[in-house]
């Protein structure tokens, strides 16, 4: 951080005033945040409420990161959001939310996010990092390039009703990411937000958690989660803070690490499908994957020989379907393999692509001849081809 620390304008101290009176924080402190940089790594149910918090403590620069577009349902727990702005990109959306609550803080939008190729660069212009993401490869990312950079980075995640939070400073001699999971779990194992849910005011916990932790780390005051992680239970209200040491055997940060260097191929999205199992291969004239315009012509073009799967739960059938395919959960399926029939091609589909895309290699490998996954799922054949679909 620079030394170099700005004035406060008289506004800025009677904006502040409820802070600058806290003796750990004072005129002094509150410069050091005028001084300071922060990037918000994803405008979701986490970064929300801690971009939220930060702008509204004075973090002079604060920088978002988010690739991604506002829709319906992130409004359940994505409170930087609202109605009006579906369809923009989060970024956009949320620095009008955040410009309007502080003017004073400078914001810097990255609306690439986080890629293998710009992470290191990236975090290195800010002083520390917060990390909002939702999904594995890119929370992994986010530590390495954490780690190569020499910045603090404060993690937080929600699984259905738990959160968690700490923070990875591995260049002040705390554990990273790595030390509390080594690699990311198999393909599968484990659902994401858009498959088990998400308790949405459990993000607001969490996520003001995060700004808590960037703030005590900037100003230098109290203790700090580095070298614990803390653990919430939203439905029973308890919250427990494990020692979470320095691994010295971590691929990261241990003492013979293994990963030196930000490699793009171990960031790929961990829902690949299993391959098939031997003896019993594909077809190779049917795709793994087609498009939603693919899946269209063929079930117009080969009716009776092509077959619609939907393996959503029923209540998102409920919400919006395509007429004629069959359902099946994608949980009963093992128990349901009889009702499938082997004449004919399989087009599994689901809300996004990820579950549809796990069935289609699970069905190969129990010697389905003819099964393709649709790239996308219903949220791109109702972008497509029926815009008054109704989406989740």
């Amino acid at each position: 951080m620079s030394d170099s620390l700005p004035n406060l304008s008289a506004e800025e101290l009677s904006r502040y005033s409820r802070q600058v009176l806290l003796e750990e924080v004072g005129v002094a402190g509150q410069r050091k945040l005028a001084a300071a940089r922060v990037l918000v790594v994803g405008a979701g149910g986490l970064g929300s409420p801690a971009a939220l918090y930060l702008a509204a403590a004075g973090v002079g620069v604060l920088g978002l990161a988010d690739n991604d577009q506002v829709e319906v349902h992130n409004l359940q727990r994505q409170i930087v959001h609202d109605t009006a702005a579906v369809g923009q990109p989060k970024v956009e959306s949320a620095a009008r939310r955040l410009a309007a609550l502080n003017p004073h803080v400078k914001l810097q939008l990255h609306d690439r996010g986080v890629t293998p190729a710009n992470a290191i660069a990236l975090f290195s212009g800010y002083d520390l990092i917060v990390d909002g993401s939702d999904n594995f490869p890119t929370r992994f990312l986010n530590n390495d390039a954490a780690f190569f950079a020499r910045r603090p980075l404060v993690y937080g995640s929600i699984f259905k009703f738990e959160g968690q939070v700490s923070v990875f400073d591995s260049a002040n001699g705390g554990p990273c990411y790595r030390c509390l999971f080594p690699e990311p779990p198999p393909p599968g194992s484990v659902p994401n937000c858009g498959e088990a849910g998400v308790f949405g005011a459990l993000c607001g916990v969490i996520g003001s958690l995060q700004a808590m932790e960037a703030v005590k780390y900037l100003l230098g005051i109290g203790e700090s989660l580095r070298g614990r992680l803390l653990v919430c239970d939203a439905l029973t209200l308890q919250f427990r803070t494990l020692n979470l040491p320095r691994d010295p055997r971590c691929p990261l940060c241990g003492r013979e690490p293994s990963i030196r260097q930000i490699d793009a191929a171990a960031y790929r999205s961990g829902c690949e499908a299993p391959a098939p199992v031997a003896g019993r291969p594909a077809s190779a004239e049917i795709p793994p994957e087609i498009s939603v315009e693919e899946a269209r012509d063929l079930l117009a073009a080969k009716a009776g020989r092509v077959l619609l799967l939907d393996v959503r739960e029923p209540y998102e059938v409920e919400i919006c379907r395509i007429e004629g395919g069959a359902h099946i959960p994608m949980r009963q399926l093992p128990a349901r393999l009889g009702e499938l029939p082997r004449d004919r091609h399989l087009l599994v589909i689901c809300h996004h692509g990820n579950r549809s895309r796990q069935v289609t290699g699970y069905l190969r490998s129990q010697g389905f001849p003819a099964v393709s996954n649709i790239q996308g799922g219903i949220a791109a054949w109702a972008e497509h081809f029926d815009p008054a679909m109704r989406r989740y």
